[in-house]
C-alpha cells in the first residue's frame, strides 16, 4: 500500500486525491446519496466512477475521493459503498484498506511539527475525527 501510494505521489506531484482521480482518468461525481453513504466507486464499460455524497463537507469529500480512489487501485474490478458506522453495513478488510490507504495519502506530504500529536496533525491535514484511528 505504502508503495501504491508513494507511486501515486511521484507521478502526479501531489498528494490530492481530485488531480489524482483525473489523472487517472476516472470521473467524479457530486450527488445527492441520502444519509448513511458518502461514496463510492464503479467500473462500468471500462469507465471508472468516483461518486461523492453533494452534502458532505469539504474535508470529507477529499478523504471519500482518496478512500475511493483507494478502491480503484487497490480492489480493481470490485465496486464498494463507503457508508456511515452507524449503519447496519460491517465495513470489512476493504473498507478497513481504503480508510488507511486514503490517510496514508492525505498526510504523505505532511510531517508531525515538534510537540504535535498524531490527533493534531491529522486534523491539520482535515482527516475527520472518526478516521484517526487509521494512522
Amino acid at each position: 500500500m505504502d508503495e501504491i501510494v508513494r507511486g501515486l505521489i511521484k507521478r502526479f506531484k501531489t498528494n490530492d486525491p481530485f488531480a489524482i482521480a483525473e489523472g487517472l482518468n476516472i470521473k467524479i461525481w457530486y450527488c445527492d446519496l441520502g444519509n448513511n453513504t458518502r461514496g463510492l466507486y464503479y467500473r462500468k464499460l471500462r469507465r471508472r466512477f468516483i461518486v461523492i455524497n453533494s452534502d458532505l463537507s469539504d474535508p470529507w469529500k477529499k478523504f471519500v475521493c482518496a478512500h475511493e480512489l483507494a478502491h480503484d487501485r487497490l480492489h480493481p474490478g470490485i465496486s464498494r459503498f463507503f457508508l456511515d458506522e452507524q449503519s447496519f453495513f460491517n465495513a470489512g478488510k476493504y473498507e478497513r484498506q481504503a480508510n488507511q490507504f486514503a490517510v496514508k495519502l492525505l498526510t504523505a506530504d505532511s510531517e508531525s511539527e515538534p510537540g504535535e500529536t498524531r490527533e493534531q496533525l491529522l486534523r491539520r491535514c482535515s482527516i475527520p475525527a472518526e478516521l484517526h484511528k487509521y494512522l
